[in-house]
């Protein structure tokens, strides 16, 4: 799918050395029959952004003002309808987010912003996470050249997409052995056949990133997939519970025929995906905690704004006992994440920081949803108040990239040295 940018949209100009601000859907009422007004923290319990130069900082806002205002309140509709909102896409790609990995800014910034989308809401991180660590990220470092030419300048302005079709219907969790999408080299080029599922975007992507085993030398390797080539063709998962914006599909592959430099020259065997996969792991630690500053801000205004035997219930001890665990639930996770950042920048991350972090911060964010959801009563049922769509989206984090008992068994592996894993 190609998408036709709007109008960019001009980010505001935020002056770098005032407190972060949040948006007026999000500001707070006063509270107390004194009737006055006090300022309450924002969703950054830790002050993480304060960590950052000032003009990230200040271009951290402007995206922040952006998501909250404009993407936030734009994407329940298309939730509720499972369709992706493309005219939200030219004003995320006018604030550099198809590039973002590509831009040389630091990785706390990159992970912010992540987390900053994903409290706008998942679906859209989902998007933009596996755009930027596995479409941008694997063309960059595995793609020749002309390939690159091809496909990064489409790609990084969010007029073009990507698909990684990696997983199939029977496998998932054991993809790196199992994989049975073939890849045959002949005369002309190469023929690919096999199914893939769960490829996010796979209905709607310009450009296939492709792993399919040689069936010369059985490595598996990836290639570079025009969908509109004969032998392509994908159908949309529908009646997900979460994750609903984002265009999972069951991809088939039919003797699709493909150039001979259609392979990545960087990446002729699965090791390629190590360090990649690994980092994309992480990064889901990050939505989580996206995840829960949107649960922090849904549940705060609520309880704030909702009035019951003539009080705000932020002011009864059972609803104020769910607020102080779901803000120490996010300073948690935020506090692991920001943790893990600094053993990624020292070269030192290995696959069990990735999977404590992803399990860890996706279980918290699982178990603050649960608890909002409750604190909203009735209305917390209703996508409407927010914390459904997000509770229902969580869902998806804390299975997709490993699901959280895969995740579990790969740190006690590290910690033991003995696999629960059968060979």
């Amino acid at each position: 799918m190609t998408v036709t940018a709007a109008s960019p949209r001009t980010a505001p100009d935020v002056p770098s050395e005032s407190p972060a601000q949040p948006p007026e859907s999000l500001a707070q009422p006063p509270v107390g029959p004194e009737n006055v007004a006090r300022a309450l923290p924002d969703a950054d319990l830790l002050h993480l952004e304060h960590d950052l130069p000032a003009p990230e900082r200040e271009r951290l806002r402007a995206i922040q003002e952006h998501l909250l205002s404009v993407v936030r309140p734009g994407s329940t509709e298309a939730w509720n309808r499972e369709e992706l909102p493309v005219e939200l896409l030219p004003g995320l790609a006018e604030l550099g987010l198809g590039r973002l990995a590509l831009d040389g800014s630091s990785r706390l910034f990159q992970n912010l912003v992540h987390a900053q989308i994903a409290r706008a809401d998942l679906s859209l991180s989902a998007l933009l996470g596996i755009h930027n660590e596995l479409i941008v990220g694997t063309l960059t470092a595995f793609g020749s050249e002309e390939q690159k030419r091809t496909w990064l300048p489409g790609l990084t302005q969010l007029t073009q997409l990507g698909a990684f079709c990696l997983t199939e219907p029977e496998h998932g969790s054991d993809i790196a052995g199992g994989l049975s999408t073939t890849a045959t080299r002949d005369a002309d080029g190469w023929v690919l056949n096999g199914s893939k599922r769960w490829i996010g975007l796979g209905t709607v992507a310009d450009l296939a990133l492709v792993w399919a085993r040689d069936t010369a030398d059985g490595r598996i390797k990836c290639f570079a997939v025009d969908t509109s080539l004969p032998g392509y063709s994908a159908t949309k998962i529908e009646h997900k519970i979460g994750l609903r914006i984002m265009q999972n599909a069951d991809v088939e592959l039919t003797d699709l025929r493909l150039p001979a430099d259609a392979l990545l020259p960087g990446a002729a065997d699965f090791g390629a995906t190590k360090d990649l996969l690994r980092d994309s792991r992480a990064w889901v630690g990050w939505q989580a905690v996206g995840a829960q500053q949107a649960v922090f801000d849904i549940l705060r205004e609520y309880t704030l704004t909702r009035v019951q035997f003539g009080r705000p219930i932020a002011s009864f001890q059972l609803v104020q006992q769910v607020l102080a665990e779901v803000a120490g639930n996010l300073a948690a996770s935020a506090g692991l994440m920001a943790q893990v950042t600094r053993v990624q920048d020292a070269g030192e991350m290995e696959m069990m920081h990735a999977a404590l972090a992803k399990s860890t911060a996706t279980r918290l964010a699982r178990h603050s949803a649960a608890q909002a959801r409750d604190a909203l009563g009735g209305n917390g049922l209703l996508s409407d108040h927010g914390i459904a769509k997000i509770m229902a989206d969580i869902e998806a984090i804390h299975t997709y990239e490993g699901s959280y008992h895969i995740n579990s068994l790969i740190v006690a592996r590290a910690l033991t040295g003995i696999s629960a894993f059968v060979s």
